[in-house]
């Protein structure tokens, strides 16, 4: 099983000028150790399930990645995810394939429709980024749909088709995109999301990986958290549909990190958790701890490593 971790939670007590030394020390930790990816949530905001207010530090995500292409050599990086209402598809595919030039081919294109409901209007002291910051935030009917035409845009522009795109939602005259991805035909696609009429659709048409919201693991909890293998049956099913093969889809799952004041029953029930999800099918855990990764929780993740590439996935 491969395993990856979420830089999400910034609140290290230190100066903000010292931020950029600690996601790089992070960065390289991982990418010595063999951690196979590395990942940013797509946030203005600090968001409610890191437990930190909206006030507390949040990386743009993309001037993030372009540090840690920087500073690893081998780990593979991306989001997860970005939401469709925040760019443009024609400068962010161009965004993701500069950081593939530049990385070397280890980028992963994670994009998802945002926010699974309808934000409502807060006003001043709003939580929400894209009121706070004045983005427009279509109704999630509307995301959907923009985000199946940005998969058919990154699909064309990595294609290095220049014919013009005319959908719905947007138009191009020249989907120009030079220099082209290092990896070929394009950089993996991940979809984020386990919505059975849209989402996992989307994923049997377009994607490379799969993303299905995980849920805390904690000393002692071993609960696989409800319908994840029922979420996979449903995506077999629409690759059955589109005449795809599910196996050329790689399944991740998110899982918190957390063992708890007894380490040793905390790795043992962490890697019983993994052992159980890939019984499931998925081959890629992509693990959060509490708070930021510190000089505590990253080690006792690289110490189990082997225990987890060891874990084989159900085909």
């Amino acid at each position: 099983m491969k395993i990856g971790i979420v830089l999400g939670d910034f609140s290290w007590p230190v100066p903000v000028a010292a931020l950029g030394q600690q996601v790089s020390r992070v960065a390289r930790s991982a990418d010595e150790a063999g951690i196979d990816s590395l990942w940013c949530m797509d946030h203005f905001f600090q968001i409610r399930m890191t437990g930190n207010p909206p006030e507390s530090p949040m990386a743009e995500a993309y001037a993030l990645l372009g540090v840690l292409a920087g500073q690893t050599e081998r780990i593979r990086l991306g989001t997860l995810v970005t939401s469709v209402a925040y760019r443009h598809p024609g400068v962010l595919v161009k965004t993701v394939t500069t950081l593939d030039v530049l990385s070397g081919g280890r980028i992963n294109f994670g994009v998802g429709p945002g926010a699974p409901f309808d934000p409502p209007a807060q006003g001043p002291g709003t939580a929400f980024e894209g009121e706070g910051l004045g983005i427009p935030f279509p109704p999630l009917r509307d995301r959907f749909e923009m985000l199946e035409e940005l998969l058919r845009v990154a699909r064309q522009m990595w294609d290095g088709d220049e014919s013009p795109f005319a959908g719905r939602y947007y138009q191009m005259a020249r989907p120009l995109n030079s220099p082209g991805p290092v990896q070929r035909p394009h950089p993996p696609i991940l979809v984020a999301g386990g919505g059975e009429k849209k989402t996992l659709r989307l994923v049997a048409r377009y994607a490379d990986a799969c993303h299905l919201p995980g849920y805390a693991v904690t000393a002692g909890g071993r609960d696989l958290g409800g319908d994840l293998g029922r979420k996979l049956d449903v995506l077999r099913a629409h690759c059955a549909a589109a005449g795809r093969d599910d196996a050329e889809i790689e399944k991740t799952v998110g899982v918190g990190f957390y063992l708890g004041a007894d380490r040793a029953a905390g790795r043992r029930d962490f890697l019983a958790t993994l052992r159980g999800l890939a019984s499931l099918g998925f081959g890629h855990a992509i693990v959060s701890p509490r708070g930021p990764w510190t000089g505590d929780n990253l080690p006792a993740l690289t110490e189990i490593l082997a225990d987890i590439h060891a874990i084989d996935p159900a085909p």
